[in-house]
């Protein structure tokens, strides 16, 4: 049984208050698959680069042991690139630069090997790609979570609805949610947003956590106090990939698998913005991670 990881595979070039950067790796299929391979071993990236991504940058994916049979190498092309800087209060950005390059036609292809998927996330790409991967799978996988943001709800909210019928779980933040379904209330948000069609909805609020509904139940995971956060820059993404190889290791999806999973995803990222993009990722041990989760649990710890 695998996890496939569909989404971008990008270079990033950062601008926070603690410093900046050249063009470094990014993309919501690196951050996702990196944090998946901390707890599943059967992690397998779809995506696309450019010849200038090179083989140094795709050697840490495979340092992981992911397998990267499935992104694919456009030769004489360039690589999807986004530019941004953070405003002082690290929640709010500019973006400076976006150039699609291979990403613009992108076509996702599965590989014959990665056709034992059990799990599945959809990460952040256009609806109509992210239908276009589950469709090409020879069967449904057992799990599948899909990610997506405020601007495909601008311009593709159809699309978007379309492919909502067919997920388990969806992952957005406080401000999508309130988007997508037309509610300030986060509670009512949910109750819109899982007639859509999926049987559980993770709503992001950064610092101050993530919400869990599903099966008229509720769960609320905290944020772990940060003294500084250096590049929020693939938190989100990093949580979903935490979120679903946890899964996948436990091999379970049931509620409280997924509140356990939850954490976990926080956990991991809560490492993501100490440091400029997957630098902190490609480095953690287990001692680190479990050490971490230990601090999530003792933020909520208490007797009555």
């Amino acid at each position: 049984m695998s996890l496939i990881i569909l989404g971008s595979v990008a270079f990033d070039a950062l601008e926070t208050p603690f410093g900046k950067t050249d063009k470094i790796v990014g993309g919501a299929a690196s951050y996702a698959a990196l944090a998946a391979s901390y707890c599943y071993d059967q992690v397998k990236i779809i995506g696309v680069v450019g010849e200038d991504f090179g083989e140094n940058n795709l050697s840490k994916f495979s340092k992981h042991h992911i397998d990267i049979t499935g992104i694919q190498i456009k030769q004489g092309e360039k690589s999807f690139f986004w530019s941004g800087k953070y405003h002082n209060d690290m929640n709010s950005r500019d973006t400076l630069i976006t150039e699609l390059n291979v990403l613009a036609d992108f076509d996702p292809i599965i590989p014959p090997s990665y056709q034992d998927a059990n799990y599945i996330l959809l990460g952040n790409l256009s609806p109509q790609v992210q239908l276009k991967a589950l469709e090409r799978l020879d069967k449904r996988p057992q799990l599948v979570v899909l990610d997506t943001m405020n601007f495909w709800m601008d311009i593709a909210l159809d699309d978007l609805k379309n492919i909502l019928k067919q997920v388990d779980v969806l992952t957005i933040n406080d401000e999508e949610a309130r988007q997508l379904s037309g509610q300030y209330s986060l509670v009512k948000a949910a109750e819109v947003i899982l007639r859509l069609g999926p049987s559980y909805l993770i709503i992001k609020k950064g610092e101050h956590g993530a919400l869990l509904f599903g099966e008229n139940r509720i769960f609320s995971a905290p944020a772990l106090p940060l003294a500084e956060v250096f590049d929020p820059t693939g938190a989100g993404d990093t949580f979903a990939g935490g979120f679903i190889g946890y899964l996948a290791h436990v091999n379970a999806t049931d509620f409280d698998s997924m509140k356990a999973a939850v954490i976990y995803g926080s956990a991991l990222a809560s490492f993501c913005v100490e440091k400029f993009g997957t630098e902190r990722l490609e480095n953690l041990t287990k001692q680190e991670i479990n050490e971490r989760i230990e601090s999530f649990s003792q933020l909520t710890a208490f007797t009555i």
